[in-house]
């Protein structure tokens, strides 16, 4: 798993926990990591202590922007969109569909 890149990292687990669950129901594989070091912190340097959500490098480009977007919010409203699994009609704010699970393909 060192392989993996880190695209977020803050000393707040409650946010680190809440991204990490964003790219996973964006269907973006994530691991959590240094969860339990802020004990740590003062015997350990700070940067090394915080909670941080990791990804495959292939992945890394969309979670970048799913994190920023979990943060800010879109940067643009996303229109509605018709599950291609289903049939449901959804809100552009849903990556997922809540009828069947289908993640949104664009």
């Amino acid at each position: 798993m060192s392989a993996w890149v880190r695209v977020f990292a803050y000393p707040n687990a409650l946010l680190v926990s809440h991204v990490h669950n964003v790219l996973e129901s964006a269907g973006v594989p994530s691991e959590l990591r240094n969860l339990t070091l802020g004990g740590g912190a003062g015997d350990l340097p700070l940067g090394e202590c915080e909670p941080e959500v990791w990804v495959a490098p292939h992945n890394a480009a969309r979670a970048k922007i799913l994190v920023r977007e979990a943060l800010e919010g879109p940067v643009e409203a996303r229109p509605a969109w018709t599950c291609p699994g289903c049939g449901e009609r959804l809100e552009g704010a849903f990556e997922t569909c809540w009828a069947c699970g289908t993640h949104r393909r664009d």
